[in-house]
């Protein structure tokens, strides 16, 4: 909403003296709803609903698009061209108003009330609406220090007694294919666990085992020679890079235009 806590307080606190009840319980740590506020939730989305229905209309009459937009991307990859499609949407719509946030972690959408998500790997099955538009290529590497450290690695088994970095985003079941070869295992060696793709990053070049990780994070590494390629005649499977959105309610105008640009 581009507004302060404390403003949001203060709106908050005039609605609950309006109507005599308390909306939230509030603690130091957390806020909920009262059964008061569960009451009236239902009726206050139907009226956001309504407001975001009325900025479609106006979209459909007027030369730019109105209206805002909360989008949930992966905290990596801020340089890509999946970025960049976003920040060209805003350019390109300067009457959005656009909230990114960004993490590694899956958010719930509706929850946090975002209009649709960035997703990587295989989408399973849900009640949110997917569309794939780009492949997720990845790279299995680990740092030269690491494999001077340990016995040669010539075949896919040889990774059996690796040490891996685990990351929770991604499935820690690896497959390799080569040619019409299929290799598919689980670590059993897991030196370290992180949540992001960054952390991931830093762990492997700094010799606490091997990951998968995206192309496009790792060209530096790779060209500078502070990370290598590991069994580089085999490849992994390419995943899909996915847009998410609730099934609820109708889809919004905004938010398919969104989807049609990054699709684009």
């Amino acid at each position: 909403m581009k507004l302060s806590t404390s403003v949001v307080s203060h709106h908050i606190a005039n609605l609950e003296n309006r109507l005599g009840v308390s909306l939230f319980f509030r603690s130091s740590r957390k806020l909920s709803l009262t059964p008061e506020g569960h009451r009236i939730l239902d009726a206050a989305r139907r009226m956001v609903d309504a407001g975001n229905e009325a900025l479609d209309a106006l979209s459909d009459t007027s030369d730019q698009p109105v209206g805002a937009l909360r989008i949930a991307m992966p905290a990596f990859g801020q340089h890509t061209n999946l970025y960049r499609a976003i920040w060209q949407f805003s350019s390109d719509n300067p009457m959005v108003s656009i909230f990114v946030g960004s993490s590694d972690k899956q958010v719930d959408l509706v929850e946090g009330g975002f209009d649709l998500a960035i997703r990587i790997g295989n989408m399973p099955d849900s009640s949110l609406m997917t569309k794939r538009i780009c492949p997720f290529h990845r790279t299995l590497v680990a740092s030269p220090d690491y494999l001077k450290s340990r016995p040669a690695i010539h075949a896919p088994e040889d990774l059996r007694s690796c040490d891996f970095v685990s990351l929770s985003m991604l499935p820690d079941e690896i497959t390799l294919l080569q040619d019409e070869q299929v290799f598919t295992f689980e670590p059993d060696n897991v030196s370290t666990e992180v949540d992001t793709i960054t952390a991931a990053k830093s762990a492997v070049i700094a010799g606490l085992g091997i990951q998968h990780l995206p192309d496009r994070e790792v060209v530096d590494e790779l060209s500078s020679g502070s990370l290598v390629e590991v069994l580089p005649s085999w490849q992994l499977p390419v995943l899909g890079i996915y847009v998410v959105w609730p099934e609820n309610g109708p889809q919004k105008k905004l938010t398919r235009r969104l989807i049609d640009h990054l699709a684009h």
